[in-house]
């Protein structure tokens, strides 16, 4: 990151039960997941850095504007930060349809300072069809996409998101995740996104801060922080890899796709990805086997050629298996007893077996 780039934050908060003491450097232009179990400081920090946290002491600056500086006495009004904020639950105007309160939001901001367009927003949210109707008419998921178009059409040089999916069941984060993903690709906006989901941040964080009783624990690239052994996120039931692979196929008979990455190529359950996009696979430890020969004659399509990195105790009984699968790096969470009969150490060839419908796209 060059100095100016994206978000540099030093904060500390001072509370009766609780203390907030965090260093910052987020990349432009990514998704960074503030992540972590509650009371870590998720929202806290989040909050410092909108400015609403007025007790929070140290300093602020996005895209080299300064914010906040102790040092210097500064600390500019939340309402001139150019910033969006997505609450976990929507914030909207119930006298107003949704067309005026994307309006609303857009206000204060003088239309040669508009980097992002109404139009666009709606278009990225899917929401042209809601416009004219009241909050109350909508079901959660919509909602939620009205306030990041209303959000978005401040043309915020940070997008802060507060756990955007936690009030949402499973069908309507379904229905939201698309888009999120969506509005990544196409405006490559600095987002600052609070979650304690690990399944949200792998498919939408490319930078991830793991957060503990209000300290960093450690931060770097998603894919390299959940594959990491020494931190948790590497470890328990939910432990995961995260691959960037391209799409090369459909098999439209057997409604899979066919993606390519730095290991080889996966059958994944159907995708509406083109041909020739790149997207995120989640693939979970519990779900990978190993074999030290090639099997033949099974159900498993995927079979991957992979060398042993190192090896961590797991839940009791069980161990979690660092992988190298062409230079990306994959988990294998399998019993003692099977490391020990395949006399599993660091640099023993394996092939890691997935099934195709057990990985996430």
């Amino acid at each position: 990151m060059t100095v100016g780039d994206g978000l540099q934050a030093r904060l500390t908060l001072a509370r009766a039960d609780f203390q907030l003491d965090v260093a910052l450097e987020l990349p432009a232009g990514q998704v960074s997941a503030l992540f972590g179990p509650s009371g870590s400081g998720k929202t806290s920090c989040l909050r410092a850095i909108a400015g609403l946290e007025r007790a929070a002491r140290g300093s602020v600056v996005v895209n080299g504007e300064v914010w906040q500086d102790d040092a210097r006495k500064l600390l500019v009004p939340v309402h001139q930060r150019a910033l969006g904020y997505v609450f976990q639950d929507a914030r909207l105007f119930s006298h107003l349809n949704v067309a005026d309160n994307l309006a609303f939001g857009m206000r204060r901001l003088p239309p040669a300072q508009r980097r992002v367009s109404l139009d666009q927003a709606v278009a990225l949210l899917g929401i042209s069809h809601l416009t004219q109707r009241k909050p109350d008419s909508l079901s959660g998921g919509e909602r939620q996409r009205v306030c990041i178009a209303r959000a978005l059409a401040t043309s915020p040089r940070i997008l802060l998101m507060d756990e955007p999916l936690a009030a949402l069941d499973a069908a309507r984060k379904a229905e939201i995740l698309p888009y999120l993903e969506q509005l990544h690709r196409e405006l490559a906006m600095t987002v600052v996104y609070v979650s304690h989901a690990p399944d949200e941040v792998a498919r939408l964080a490319d930078h991830l801060v793991l957060l503990d009783r209000g300290k960093v624990l450690a931060a770097g690239p998603t894919a390299d922080m959940l594959t990491r052994l020494d931190l948790p996120l590497a470890h328990g039931d939910g432990a995961a890899a995260v691959l960037v692979a391209t799409v090369i196929g459909h098999e439209a008979a057997y409604h899979l796709s066919v993606a390519r990455f730095g290991g080889g190529e996966l059958n994944i359950p159907r995708q509406t990805a083109a041909i020739g996009q790149s997207l995120r696979i989640r693939v979970q430890a519990r779900d990978v086997s190993l074999s030290l020969l090639r099997p033949s004659g099974t159900s498993i399509l995927n079979i991957l050629p992979a060398r042993v990195l190192t090896l961590s105790p797991d839940s009791p009984g069980q161990v979690m298996v660092q992988l190298d699968a062409g230079g990306c790096t994959l988990l294998a969470r399998i019993t003692e007893k099977s490391a020990h009969g395949l006399a599993l150490v660091p640099g023993v060839a394996v092939f890691a077996q997935i099934k195709g419908v057990a990985i996430l796209g």
